[in-house]
């Protein structure tokens, strides 16, 4: 199992520079940020400081969208990052929520984000496309390689990122539903006539190092809110009660209530009241270093490849060092020894 960093772009953008610099030292081989131009820092700016300070950090952002970035220009920074550093980046992309919705828009729908991803990747790595009736190559990229990973929950989403993805990207940490999702991501990636185990799958979720678990789920239940965004949308689109979304993922945002973009993130976001201790312990990483090794062991058998810790709480750092010296050795022994 590989291990990632996800950031936000809060000033001062030289801290998160910093942090990152430090995680690959510590054992993280991917660096992420979220891409939400109104609410933080423009990431792309960041993650070229990133890699000028790090020598094998691969860094993306978690995730961007078709919307707020023309595609030809998202794929124009990939490139010029590839050509300054070295083929180090990964898109992780999404239908889009806080950067669209924070303005007002809607998220794009899954037909505009699969034909975005395929042009995206071919313009980054030097092919052709026909946008809006013309022909399009950036003639200056050589030996370019983008790979292009989904951020997804619905069935739906499920099978345009096994059938079109590089990667599936899935944000919450429980076994159970990470099994359901990475097992309908294969099966979509199978009937494409492509090999399921070609696909990169990431975890995202918050982790906290610590025996005070009250505390910790106070500072991560923020994410619960954020996921329950995604939710909220599946609920809408398949209904309170359908067998086409497990329960233990839709039960829990019943009693949502709305939603302000403004604290969105954030451990002080005073609008995940409703999300319960049990959905924080379910989607989340807390605890002391071995509940973390237990957990992120079950995640790697239920088919993970890569665990992206999000820090967004008051032990940044803390967790960081506690996942360098204990966490990441015990897992990648761990897998040594299943091989």
């Amino acid at each position: 199992m590989r291990f990632g960093l996800v950031l936000q772009t809060d000033p001062s953008a030289w801290r998160v520079v910093d942090l990152m610099r430090r995680a690959e030292d510590l054992g993280f081989e991917h660096g992420w940020t979220f891409d939400s131009c109104v609410l933080w820092q423009e990431p792309y700016v960041i993650h070229s400081q990133i890699l000028a300070a790090t020598d094998r950090m691969v860094v993306g952002p978690m995730v961007t969208n078709p919307a707020t970035r023309d595609w030809t220009v998202t794929a124009s920074t990939f490139a010029t990052l590839n050509e300054m550093f070295g083929n180090r980046t990964v898109c992780g992309i999404g239908r889009g929520d806080s950067a669209v919705r924070v303005t007002g828009g809607k998220p794009n729908t899954l037909a505009t984000l699969e034909h975005a991803m395929q042009v995206i990747r071919d313009l980054a790595e030097g092919r052709e496309v026909r946008l809006d009736g013309n022909e399009v190559r950036l003639p200056w990229v050589r030996n370019g390689s983008l790979p292009v990973w989904m951020g997804a929950y619905g069935p739906k989403a499920l099978e345009l990122a096994g059938r079109v993805a590089d990667g599936f990207i899935l944000q919450l940490a429980d076994p159970l539903l990470t099994r359901w999702m990475v097992d309908h991501v294969r099966q979509a990636a199978a009937d494409a006539g492509r090999d399921p185990a070609e696909i990169t799958v990431c975890v995202a979720a918050p982790a906290y190092v610590g025996d005070d678990l009250g505390h910790a789920r106070q500072q991560c239940r923020w994410f619960g809110g954020m996921v329950g965004n995604h939710v909220a949308d599946l609920v809408t689109r398949y209904g309170a009660q359908s067998d086409a979304v497990p329960a233990a993922l839709t039960d829990y945002v019943k009693d949502r209530a709305g939603y302000d973009y403004a604290h969105h993130g954030r451990a002080d976001n005073p609008d995940t009241e409703f999300v319960p201790d049990e959905i924080v312990d379910r989607f989340c990483l807390l605890g002391p270093a071995p509940a973390h090794i237990d957990k992120l062991t079950e995640l790697r058998d239920a088919g993970v490849d890569q665990f992206a810790l999000y820090a967004m709480h008051d032990a940044i750092e803390s967790t960081m060092e506690q996942y360098g010296s204990q966490v990441i050795p015990a897992v990648r022994a761990d897998d040594s020894a299943t091989r």
